[in-house]
C-alpha cells in the first residue's frame, strides 16, 4: 500500500527508546541500542511491505515471501498495532479493513487458510478438494478460523471500535460454529477432503484425504493440518483446540454486548466449557508424574509429545488466553517441550528455542524465542530472548523463519512478518508497553 505515516506509531517507537535507552540514549549499551533499532525496523517493515487498501476498504495482507493472505498470518501481524490503535484513527481503519478482509475469505470458504487478492485462480498446487479461484490453498486448520475472532475482540477491547461488526461478520461466525460442531464428528458428519499428489506426506492427508482418524464424540474438534500448514499426525490438535475454546468464549461476549443475540452467546459459552473439558480429558498424557498436555491426540489414547514454533503452540498458551503463566500444568508442559523430550527443541553453539518439522533439524524459530519471552515471568528471560533474536538476524536487523543453531548466517526467509510481529510484541512487552 502507499507509504503512510502514522504519529501513534511514531510515538510508540520513541516511547519504547525511553523504556531502554533512558535519559540519555548515547550511554545505553549495545545491545539494548539493537533491540530498539530492530524493533524499529520490523514495525516498520510490516506496514511498508505486507499491507494494500482495497476498493472496498479493505486490507489485503501477505505473509512476506508469498503473494497469498494467511487468515492467521494476517491477524498475528498486526497484533503490535493494537496499541497505537487507541488514539490513532487511521490505524483503526486499518486494523478494520484487515478484519473486513479477513471476514469475506471465511465467507467465501470456512475450509481454507490462504486466500488469492483476486479471483485470479493462483494457488500453490491443483489439489484435489474443493476447488475456488480465490483460494490460494485449501488446508483446513481450526486455527484459521479462530484468529480472526480474536483479532476482532482485542480491536473491540482495545479501542471501543465497533464498527467491524456487521451482519456479514455475524454470519462468519455463525459459519465457524458450523465447521467446529462438523469437525467434532469429522468421521461420520464432514465432507472435507484433501489430497496433494507427487509432495511430502506432511502436505496431503491420509485415508483418500479424509485425514488422521480420530475417536468422535470426544468434544474435541478435529483440524486436518497444524498451523504450520504440516498435516496433523493425529487430528486432534490441542493447542488449536484451546484457541478454539478462548475464542468461543469471546464470540459468545460479542454475541450477548454487541449483537443482543443471547441465544448464540449461550451457544458458543456451552461450546467453549465442552471443549476445555475435552482437552482436560483427553489432551493430557497419562501415567506422568507431572501431568502436562499433549501436542496432538487421537482420542483413543495415542499422544504426540511435542512442540511446534508455530502458533498458537503449547508454550503460547497463556499467550492465547487459556491459562495464567503460573498454571501448574502449564509449567509442567513448558518444562518439556523446552527440553530434549521435545524432539523440536533444538539447542546449538548459536542459542537454543523450539523449531519445526516444516523446516530443517537444528534450526529454532525466531516465532518460538519471541513466545518464550512473552509467556515467561521473568524479565532476564525476556532479555535473553530478544538479545539471541537481534543476534541471529545476520545483519538484515529483520526476524527470520528458522536459524540454524550452530550457524546464524544459515536461515530460512530472509524476512517473515509473522516474526517481526512477534519480537515488536515481546520488545514493547519489556519495555513495560502492554
Amino acid at each position: 500500500m502507499e507509504k503512510k505515516t502514522y504519529e501513534s506509531i511514531e510515538k510508540l517507537i520513541e516511547q519504547v527508546k525511553r523504556n531502554l535507552l533512558g535519559p540519555i540514549p548515547d550511554e545505553a549499551g549495545a545491545e539494548e541500542k539493537e533491540i530498539v533499532q530492530v524493533f524499529e525496523n520490523c514495525i516498520s517493515n510490516t506496514l511498508t511491505t505486507t499491507l494494500k487498501e482495497e476498493p472496498d476498504g479493505s486490507v489485503f495482507v501477505i505473509t512476506g515471501d508469498i503473494p497469498a493472505m494467511w487468515l492467521r498470518d494476517s491477524a498475528c501481524q498486526l497484533k503490535p498495532f493494537l496499541i497505537p490503535a487507541r488514539e490513532d484513527r487511521q490505524v483503526q481503519k486499518l486494523i478494520a479493513g484487515v478484519i473486513k478482509r479477513q471476514i469475506s475469505c471465511i465467507l467465501i470458504d470456512p475450509y481454507a487458510n490462504a486466500f488469492n487478492e483476486e479471483p485470479n485462480g493462483n494457488c500453490y498446487s491443483h489439489d484435489k478438494t474443493e476447488e475456488n479461484p480465490w483460494l490460494w490453498e485449501r488446508k483446513y486448520e481450526i486455527d484459521s478460523l479462530c484468529y480472526p475472532v480474536q483479532l476482532s475482540y482485542l480491536f473491540w477491547k482495545e479501542t471501543g471500535c465497533t464498527e467491524h461488526f456487521t451482519k456479514e461478520w455475524k454470519e462468519a461466525a455463525e459459519k465457524i460454529l458450523t465447521v467446529f460442531t462438523t469437525e467434532q464428528a469429522h468421521e461420520e458428519e464432514s465432507s472435507y477432503l484433501f489430497e496433494r499428489e507427487n509432495c511430502p506426506y506432511t502436505d496431503t492427508l491420509s485415508r483418500g484425504g479424509k485425514g488422521a482418524l480420530v475417536k468422535s464424540d470426544t468434544g474435541l474438534i478435529w483440524s486436518g493440518f497444524r498451523p504450520s500448514d504440516d498435516a496433523c499426525v493425529y487430528g486432534y490438535l490441542i493447542p488449536s483446540n484451546m484457541l478454539a475454546s478462548v475464542i468461543l468464549m469471546q464470540l459468545s461476549e460479542i454475541a450477548e454486548f454487541i449483537y443482543g443475540d443471547f441465544a448464540l452467546a449461550k451457544r458458543a459459552k456451552k461450546f467453549s466449557d465442552e471443549v476445555r473439558d475435552a482437552i482436560e480429558t483427553y489432551g493430557t498424557v497419562p501415567f506422568e508424574e507431572e501431568p502436562f498436555y499433549a501436542y496432538e491426540a487421537d482420542g483413543y489414547g495415542q499422544y504426540l509429545i511435542m512442540d511446534d514454533a508455530n502458533l498458537p503452540s503449547l508454550l503460547s498458551m497463556p499467550y492465547m488466553g487459556y491459562c495464567s503463566r503460573e498454571d501448574k500444568k502449564y509449567q509442567n508442559t513448558r518444562k518439556v517441550i523446552l527440553s530434549s523430550r521435545n524432539p523440536f527443541y533444538f539447542e546449538g553453539s548459536h542459542g537454543s528455542g523450539i523449531g519445526s518439522p516444516h523446516t530443517k533439524p537444528d534450526y529454532f524459530w525466531h516465532i518460538a524465542l519471541g513466545m518464550q519471552g512473552l509467556t515467561s515471568s521473568s524479565k532476564e528471560e525476556k532479555r535473553q530472548m530478544l538479545c539471541q533474536m537481534i543476534h541471529t538476524t545476520d545483519g538484515t536487523g529483520l526476524m527470520h523463519e528458522s536459524v540454524d543453531a550452530n550457524d546464524p548466517h544459515n536461515y530460512s526467509r530472509p524476512w517473515f512478518s509473522w516474526a517481526n510481529s512477534v519480537y515488536c510484541e515481546l520488545v514493547m512487552d519489556y519495555a513495560g508497553i502492554r
